[in-house]
């Protein structure tokens, strides 16, 4: 066989051991990629995705487009040639597997994870909103969980309303672990309640529940050192009227900002976005503020590919989300909703001079 062909042979041969060892050699990675946007002024699957009863609410145009990140499956085991590709692609991004599945988590535990932090936006949304148009909500601290073989197991219950402890007022849900914490592991606490079943009756009934009791435990020690109950305390709100996000299928708690604007936008008379395409992301606090989010860049270039010509983009996600902007997109930088709602209005009324745009620095 002439040296040019069996050259030749060889190389195809060794051309194809690669491919075939690109297709079978398994690594550690996962892949990011820009998943759906809703615009959530308008329906989606046939009904409004914001559904506002009980006050009076205004027409709207223009988008304001809450954005996701498509990403593989925990159990998805993805090859070299895939890596690879994600690598060179612009438009996907190939990360460790733990960044996206810490600690081995599963994929029915990460989708309950992230089921939970979307229920927890859409709650956020609704309190940041109200607040913004000084329209008061009424909050309370509970116990959100309460904890199988610990201390507080068969004596607190989910949903009962947390008064005081040791006789000190509970203002906010993050009171009660500084509270406990200040006792030894072994110590006594006191916790005043509502037990859950009188709070809910007295909310039907329109009215402040009037008796409380209190419940003693013996604290036990964390794996810190600290002294716990063996509860997770949260805050619930009880809204004015009927605000109803209803959005499947999709998990996390970066929507908050676009669904707390939706809700501002429908019940102010001014139109927030005047005609314009705007997207965003980001999380939201009950008071107001903005948080940051992974996966900005596939999120920037999910937009754009929409029509968005301008990005609603947390404080701390514009270093990197300005790094590479899509044509046509416009970073704007928020770290409250106040923030986006003042870029929104100068966006409407022409000054794209004055929005806070993001930079590369």
């Amino acid at each position: 066989m002439p040296r040019r062909t069996t050259t030749m042979l060889a190389s195809t041969l060794m051309l194809i051991a690669l491919l075939c060892a690109g297709v079978l050699i398994k690594v550690p990675y996962s892949e990011m990629s820009p998943g759906p946007t809703v615009n959530t002024l308008g329906d989606h699957d046939g009904e409004p995705v914001l559904q506002i009863s009980g006050h009076k609410t205004y027409p709207t145009t223009g988008n304001l487009n809450m954005t996701t990140v498509r990403v593989t499956s925990a159990d998805y085991k993805m090859n070299l040639a895939e890596a690879v590709y994600g690598w060179l692609a612009h438009d996907n991004i190939v990360v460790p597997h733990d960044t996206l599945y810490p600690d081995g988590k599963t994929e029915q535990q990460s989708s309950q994870e992230n089921a939970e932090e979307f229920s927890q936006s859409q709650e956020s949304a609704k309190v940041a909103a109200l607040k913004e148009l000084d329209i008061p909500v009424k909050s309370q601290v509970i116990a959100s969980t309460v904890f199988k073989d610990s201390p507080a197991e068969g004596k607190l219950h989910a949903g009962d309303v947390i008064r005081k402890v040791d006789g000190t007022p509970v203002r906010e849900w993050t009171d009660v672990a500084k509270l406990v914490t200040k006792h030894k592991a072994g110590q006594d606490v006191v916790f005043t309640v509502v037990p859950v079943k009188e709070a809910a009756a007295a909310e039907k009934a329109g009215k402040e529940p009037t008796r409380t009791e209190d419940v003693k435990m013996t604290t036990d020690k964390a794996s810190d050192g600290r002294a716990v109950v063996g509860i997770e305390a949260g805050t619930d709100h009880t809204f004015p009227f009927t605000i109803d996000i209803k959005l499947a299928d999709v998990g996390g708690p970066s929507a908050g900002l676009m669904f707390a604007l939706g809700i501002v936008d429908k019940l102010t008379p001014d139109d927030l976005t005047g005609g314009k395409f705007v997207a965003g992301t980001g999380t939201i606090e009950d008071n107001g503020k903005v948080g940051p989010i992974g996966g900005i860049e596939m999120k920037t270039v999910g937009a754009r590919a929409k029509g968005a010509e301008y990005f609603l983009t947390p404080k701390d996600n514009c270093a990197t989300a300005a790094k590479d902007v899509p044509d046509g997109l416009t970073l704007i930088k928020v770290d409250t909703i106040d923030d986006a709602v003042k870029s929104l209005k100068d966006l409407r009324k022409g000054h794209t001079a004055d929005l806070p745009k993001c930079t590369a620095k």
